[in-house]
């Protein structure tokens, strides 16, 4: 193997993963922070079938395609302030997270992370949980300060 790709696919390049997840990835989802509406978008591009479930508190539109589930979780208000993802792929972090992408993607580089463990973002305006292995993947992302009231965090999944 080459050196520079020794070194892209060291223990210690802390991106790599990251970046992998957002270009190894499905067709796009709706945007944190973004309109509702954009969930039949994001069912149209992912050939999904769709199933949506009020919460009274919040509405859960769940997109079922290609071996990956995708929870997109919208506020009265018709906000998507939540996120969470499980499946055989990860979903395009750039896409999903809009304008949050490279707050993400910062965070991140700043940590200091061992092998190809789980990623962990947790500022005040952005929280991203995303671990799993190649097949079985699974986190969440949400925007705390958008979460309705009488919503928890743990209702994300």
């Amino acid at each position: 193997m080459p050196t520079w790709m020794k070194r892209l696919f060291s223990k210690r390049s802390p991106l790599l993963f990251f970046c992998v997840l957002a270009f190894a990835c499905l067709p796009a989802w709706a945007v944190l922070g973004d309109s509702a509406a954009s969930v039949l978008n994001d069912q149209a591009r992912m050939k999904g079938s769709l199933r949506s479930v009020d919460a009274k508190t919040y509405v859960m539109h769940e997109i079922t395609a290609q071996g990956t589930v995708v929870r997109e979780y919208a506020s009265p208000a018709g906000v998507v302030f939540a996120v969470a993802w499980e499946g055989q792929f990860p979903p395009d972090f750039e896409q999903l997270l809009g304008p949050y992408y490279q707050q993400a993607k910062q965070a991140t580089a700043q940590q200091e992370r061992h092998g190809r463990g789980p990623i962990s973002v947790n500022t005040p305006g952005l929280v991203v949980q995303q671990s799993g292995h190649p097949r079985s993947f699974h986190g969440q992302a949400y925007i705390p300060q958008l979460i309705p009231q009488g919503v928890e965090a743990s209702d994300i999944r």
